[in-house]
């Protein structure tokens, strides 16, 4: 194992084109895992959880043949050096076990070798090594492998709960930004919208917000199909659930002011993972009130103009997949919801 020296804190030294730029919108770093930076950590992984907007559109695109889908990220990773989609731009998270820690990062990081994490930095600028893809979780975006990754100086990861599957922790952590910021942005008695409110990260925005919204607030669930509505109602975490196509803004404008007397919502989170759901969003939520878009397959541009173009003054904020705190946030709502943690072991234990 060759120790390099002096490497920037933030993997600027991994960009191989073009040059200047940061690893997250680089077209290729360097994967090289048989040399690292003094001021870096090598991670034996072991699980990959594929970005849920990259990993459907993989998965459509190969027809849902599995051999087409691990084929498609051996490319990928091959081609890149990272696991960053070209449609979606966007990866996902790993769970690992440290290999070596680059001596710069001694007394600065509490890590030892051998340590079970999972990275908190998406996948889309982490150096990445495949040696094999084992499978793939039927029903998930994880993907068992046998590589390498690399975190920089300034990535963030979790030491894994003794307390959880593994499993389970990394189908939470990689959505820990949304209830996290669920619980920063929604205040007692206010009404909350949550499209996609049966899916991973949906189902954990919705305890969030009724927790934060308290008695005189309320929740309210959007899905498309039957069955997902019917999960909503299982679970029973919003006041609410409303069967409307996302992509159908009129249609659910309409359905939210009829529920809310026409006040519209408050606060609007955005959990789904298929593209021309901005408008909607921005419709159902009122004058100064807040879109949260968690989801990646969102347009920045269809959001910003289509807003303006209805004349709507509102906050919108981008998916920061990152919030202080958010890893305890979210692994907490696991020990807190029986519910929850019952469907998602059943789903990803």
């Amino acid at each position: 194992m060759n120790i390099l020296k002096n490497g920037n804190p933030f993997g600027a030294h991994r960009v191989i084109e073009p040059k200047g730029v940061l690893p997250q919108p680089a077209v290729r770093i360097s994967n090289d895992v048989d040399s690292i930076y003094d001021n870096e950590i090598l991670v034996d992984v072991e699980t990959l959880n594929i970005d849920s907007a990259s990993f459907t559109q993989i998965k459509q695109a190969a027809g849902g043949d599995e051999e087409k889908i691990k084929a498609e990220i051996l490319r990928i990773v091959s081609e890149r050096g990272k696991m960053q989609n070209p449609v979606t731009g966007s990866g996902g998270m790993f769970i690992g076990r440290v290999a070596k820690i680059g001596p710069a990062l001694d007394g600065k990081s509490e890590l030892k070798e051998g340590d079970k994490i999972a990275s908190l930095v998406s996948l889309s600028l982490t150096p990445l090594k495949i040696e094999r893809i084992l499978g793939i979780k039927k029903g998930t975006e994880q993907v068992n492998v046998k590589a390498k990754a690399v975190l920089f100086e300034s990535g963030i990861y979790a030491k894994l709960p003794k307390d959880l599957p593994e499993t389970l922790a990394l189908a939470v952590l990689d959505v820990a930004g949304a209830p996290a910021q669920v619980a920063r942005l929604v205040k007692p008695g206010q009404t909350v919208v949550i499209i996609g409110a049966a899916g991973k990260s949906g189902v954990l925005c919705a305890y969030e917000a009724r927790r934060r919204a308290g008695v005189t607030g309320k929740v309210i669930g959007i899905e498309y199909a039957p069955e997902a509505v019917g999960r909503i109602e299982e679970y029973g975490f919003c006041h609410e659930s409303v069967r409307a196509d996302a992509t159908n803004a009129v249609e659910c404008y309409e359905k939210i002011a009829a529920l809310t007397g026409g006040k519209l919502a408050d606060v609007v989170i955005n959990c789904v993972n298929v593209q021309n759901t901005e408008m909607a969003s921005i419709l159902m939520c009122r004058d100064e009130g807040t879109v949260y878009f968690f989801s990646m397959a969102t347009s920045f541009t269809k959001a910003a103009l289509g807003a303006e173009g209805v004349g709507k003054d509102i906050d919108m904020i981008i998916g920061n997949g990152y919030t202080k705190g958010h890893a305890e946030v979210t692994l907490n709502i696991l020990r807190e919801s029986p519910e929850i943690r019952a469907a998602y072991e059943k789903l990803y234990a």
